[in-house]
């Protein structure tokens, strides 16, 4: 997402080819043009250094490149040198952040139960799991009162804070930024994956392939992608998925689906998904 004031000042899109749907995307919203530049991938640098001298004191955006900065990423250029724009992820979490008690307040109390019985029936009692986007531990509690030894974990610090001064032990964790350590069990991540794009989840599910051999997770059912501020006031990015690309994806990061079900909630259906690596 490229806020409303970056968005203003836009004058143009550059994407690699492999961002190149994106990069449709993202010119569409913002009604300018895109230019794909398939030297992005072998000469960064010096494409980088060809768009500025074209575009001296206006702002254009650039996706695909390494810069030395923390991927994915999305630049612009000003005049002065190459800048970060947050990603959709990012502004997800920084939302998160500003927001965690008013979260708290919003959802239901009740854990996950469909999602933690294909996680019980995978794994034995007494399994160590790692959870992904523990929230605020609503979940992590349903598990140790079944047996489980779980390690909390949240990428929003406010999270990680509210877990703690709850009593419990937790780590910040970026499920894209970060090492999962381990070896556990078991990953588990409850309505965590809707938030990553789909290369991104590519990055996560290789992770998680490497961390443990059991995953367990939730992705809403639906078609594209969408921003919502519902519950916060905030804004957050949601990515829906259908049942055989999502199947197709866990194959090509090292996954065997054992069980899908559905669940419907009041934003919509949703899968829970339990799968073995491969």
């Amino acid at each position: 997402m490229v806020d409303h004031e970056v968005g203003e000042r836009i004058a143009q899109v550059y994407a690699g080819p492999f961002e190149a749907a994106a990069g449709t995307r993202l010119a569409h919203r913002l009604g300018v043009r895109l230019t794909v530049v398939p030297e992005l991938v072998r000469r960064p640098h010096d494409e980088l250094q060809a768009i500025a001298d074209l575009h001296r004191g206006e702002t254009v955006v650039v996706l695909g490149v390494d810069l030395g900065l923390r991927l994915p990423a999305v630049v612009e250029h000003t005049g002065d040198g190459w800048t970060r724009v947050p990603t959709d992820n990012e502004v997800t979490l920084a939302s998160y952040e500003q927001a965690a008690e008013k979260f708290r307040d919003s959802i239901p109390t009740e854990p996950n139960a469909l999602l933690i019985d294909l996680l019980a029936g995978a794994v034995g009692a007494g399994a160590g799991v790692l959870e992904l986007g523990s929230g605020t531990g609503r979940d992590a509690l349903e598990l140790e009162r079944r047996g489980f030894v779980v390690r909390r974990t949240d990428a929003a610090q406010a999270f990680v804070e509210m877990m703690r001064a709850d009593g419990y032990d937790a780590d910040r964790l970026n499920a894209l930024a970060d090492d999962f350590g381990g070896p556990y069990d078991a990953v588990l991540a409850d309505a965590v994956f809707v938030h990553f794009g789909r290369a991104e989840l590519i990055q996560v599910l290789r992770k998680a392939a490497r961390a443990a051999p059991v995953l367990a997770f939730t992705a809403r059912e639906g078609k594209g992608e969408e921003w919502s501020d519902r519950h916060l006031d905030l804004p957050r990015h949601f990515v829906l998925w259908q049942e055989e690309p999502l199947r197709e994806l866990l194959t090509a990061t090292g996954w065997a689906v054992e069980r899908l079900e559905r669940g419907e909630t009041r934003i919509g259906p949703w899968f829970h998904v339990q799968a073995r690596r491969t």
